[in-house]
């Protein structure tokens, strides 16, 4: 796969450590994903950027996964506007609402977040 920039995300809406995300916004970085990977950290996740919100853009498919993750899908203002824990193997899930940004995490991390939490880029310089 190619290379793919890490970011740093936290949560706003209570202190929260920060994770490293490697951060999506190409055609293959966004059809690959997590698709084929043997295991995911817990202090790691994948990031997908669509250009602008949308339902079925920021839908995902679990198809050649070999673990349960847990997704985030977020707005153009990075506040949580629905989540999941999806299932290896599941053919498709849909937001609730429109999003801007999929966040793919460690299924541990489910309780974690709620609908409503803002999360923000950390600038680290």
């Amino acid at each position: 796969m190619e290379n793919l920039k890490t970011i740093k995300i936290r949560k706003t809406t209570k202190p929260y450590p920060i994770l490293n995300v490697k951060y999506c916004d190409t055609f293959l970085s966004k059809l690959v994903g997590l698709m084929f990977s043997k295991e995911m950290k817990p202090e790691y996740g994948l990031m997908i950027v669509e250009q602008v919100e949308s339902r079925m853009s920021t839908s995902i498919h679990m198809l050649f996964m070999n673990y349960d993750i847990t997704v985030l899908w977020l707005d153009k203002e990075m506040v949580v506007v629905d989540k999941t824990l999806a299932k290896k193997w599941f053919p498709v899930y849909i937001p609730k609402n429109p999003a801007k940004f999929v966040l793919e995490l460690h299924s541990s991390r489910y309780s974690e977040f709620q609908i409503g939490d803002k999360l923000e880029l950390v600038d680290e310089n």
